[in-house]
């Protein structure tokens, strides 16, 4: 029998700790050997038995979580997936903890709302299921029961023609999850100024996703933002799928523009990269170009396939560079991928495949 998934559960409300410990407790896989109130408790629990993950909220008294996590992974790494009640100005301060070590980032659930209790069940413990698995770097002191999963049929019925061929603008799909931020920032500050337009679906809460975006668009050549319904897809722009919404590319003439829109989670997310993906098949077929990156699970395999048979040229972030080789994997044994690289070389790959074969320095990689 297959060993469960030890957590610790760091909040300094009694309420959410107790939430947490049932959402996750009722998971046949997970089991929640402690909770603790601060960082102090937390550190106690941990001499007496090293749990395989940790849950952290951010605002706490006596340490903040972003102080222990620095400790974490400057001491002792383990997968830390935050637990945070979400605001704009606080996204700020997650960012930095995606850059401190953090695994994931995920929503405290809000107990009164049934539909997204349940939600937040799937998405918790997928999180932590995620985080037991992940590449865990170490931070150098200087740097400091399965829910049935609903296809993308749920959002977009699968296309029965194949895209239109009046336009020969590429367009880039890109879809990623744990460990997929730093990806991202790596792929994107490769991507010269006039590369393509670029779509992507980055598994992260609501509010979160424009202080990313605002981040990456400061260090990249690429203009980069949350993408907002009806934006069109532009040479040298990057619209990230804001988080909770689902994104798919549509395409007016030889426009392509993007539809956020509500919708069930697919394939345990909103926004889904399978989404995303079949839109691509659909609206830009053999003028689509798709990637995926690091993740758990398999959301993004379907539809990587789908672009395939349209005729879109499909690359996955190999096995070494991945945090978690779960959704690039999946695409593999699907039959969707026609190219596995490293990380660093990706962007290089894209440049080649849009039919402008400039050199990428290696040193900005």
């Amino acid at each position: 029998m297959r060993q469960k998934i030890t957590v610790l559960v760091v909040d300094d409300s009694a309420v959410v700790r107790q939430t947490l410990k049932e959402i996750l407790d009722s998971d046949p896989q997970i089991e929640v050997i402690a909770t603790a109130s601060d960082p102090y408790v937390a550190a106690k629990k941990i001499g007496q038995q090293v749990p395989d993950v940790i849950t952290l909220d951010i605002e706490m008294p006596r340490m903040d979580g972003i102080t222990f996590l620095k400790k974490i992974m400057t001491q002792h790494p383990i997968p830390v997936v935050v637990c945070s009640s979400l605001t704009v100005k606080g996204s700020e301060t997650l960012l930095k903890a995606m850059e401190f070590g953090a695994i994931d980032i995920i929503e405290k659930p809000r107990i009164s709302a049934k539909k997204f209790l349940e939600e937040s069940r799937i998405l918790i413990c997928d999180s932590v299921k995620a985080a037991s698995v992940a590449k865990v770097k170490h931070i150098p002191e200087k740097m400091l029961t399965v829910t049935p999963k609903l296809t993308a049929d749920a959002v977009l019925t699968n296309p029965k023609t194949k895209a239109m061929i009046q336009t020969t603008e590429k367009v880039i799909v890109v879809g990623a999850s744990t460990g997929g931020t730093e990806a991202l920032r790596i792929f994107l500050e490769a991507l010269p100024a006039d590369s393509p337009g670029i779509v992507i679906v980055q598994h992260m809460p609501e509010k979160f996703t424009t202080a990313f975006a605002r981040r990456l668009d400061t260090i990249c050549q690429v203009s980069v933002k949350e993408a907002e319904d009806n934006d069109t897809v532009l040479r040298g722009h990057a619209l990230i799928a804001p988080g909770n919404r689902h994104a798919l590319i549509r395409r007016s003439g030889a426009r392509y523009y993007v539809e956020i829109k509500n919708g069930p989670l697919v394939s345990r997310h909103r926004p889904s990269v399978d989404v995303l993906f079949r839109s691509a098949a659909r609206y830009a077929g053999k003028n689509a170009l798709g990637v995926i990156m690091t993740g758990m699970g398999d959301d993004g395999a379907k539809g990587m396939l789908e672009m395939k048979e349209a005729g879109a040229f499909n690359i996955a972030q190999d096995e070494s560079t991945s945090v978690v080789f779960g959704m690039p994997n999946e695409a593999i044994k699907r039959g969707g991928v026609d190219k596995v690289l490293p990380l660093q070389r990706i962007a290089q790959e894209i440049i080649w495949n849009c039919g402008d074969p400039q050199e990428i320095p290696l040193n900005s990689l």
